[in-house]
């Protein structure tokens, strides 16, 4: 089945969210003639080790997202400071329904409702309030989501997953992290893939899905 949009919009609390949860996805989407946007809303300079500039964040989604196939003029980056977003509640919801009013998309795809971490937590709860007329998905990100509800998979080639990991290797700055390594994240994909008797697969949770 073709994942037939003409426009989506991908919100994610910090650079790499959105390549982590649904890179494939992403990459899928275009290659079917959908407009993707995608929106972060921290580079989180605070968090960034010291070894790197404070803003190579901000450098390396630029690159991740080129190689995703995302335009650069799809790419909207917002400076909140990480783990903050609770205090700043109704300025991110103007933002994002800027972006709503501006790109009238017809799929968003979120964090997940469950997620700790307060600034996806904060994403997901006003990228719902905001998106009232739009198919909603929640991606996965399993490091965060102690529950998470697998209603809709779709199914990835292997090329998809090969520019996941591409576009996900751009970024240097967080190799540390336990989950940011090419062998988790074709392992996950073949976990959901297995799910639905393909080779990959990415899984989300449905909001809302208007047909």
């Amino acid at each position: 089945m073709n994942l037939k949009f003409k426009k989506a919009l991908v919100l994610a609390p910090h650079t790499d969210d959105g390549e982590f949860g649904c890179g494939g996805t992403i990459n899928k989407l275009i290659q079917e003639g959908c407009e993707v946007y995608y929106a972060a809303f921290s580079a989180c300079e605070q968090s960034v080790l010291p070894e790197f500039p404070s803003d190579i964040l901000i450098q390396e989604v630029k690159a991740a997202t080129r190689v995703l196939g995302i335009k650069e003029q799809n790419l909207q980056l917002f400076n909140y400071k990480v783990r903050t977003f609770n205090y700043h509640r109704q300025e991110i919801l103007e933002n994002i329904i800027e972006l709503r009013n501006r790109i009238q998309p017809e799929l968003v795809v979120i964090p997940s409702l469950n997620d700790i971490h307060q600034d996806h937590f904060t994403i997901a709860n006003e990228g719902v309030r905001a998106f009232k007329n739009s198919s909603i998905l929640c991606y996965e990100m399993p490091w965060n989501n102690f529950s998470f509800t697998t209603t809709c998979f779709v199914r990835l080639d292997e090329a998809h997953i090969k520019i996941k990991v591409n576009a996900l290797s751009e970024y240097k700055s967080q190799l540390h992290r336990p989950y940011a390594n090419s062998n988790f994240i074709e392992s996950l994909a073949t976990i959901r893939g297995v799910q639905v008797g393909t080779k990959y697969a990415e899984v989300f949770e449905v909001i809302r899905w208007i047909i």
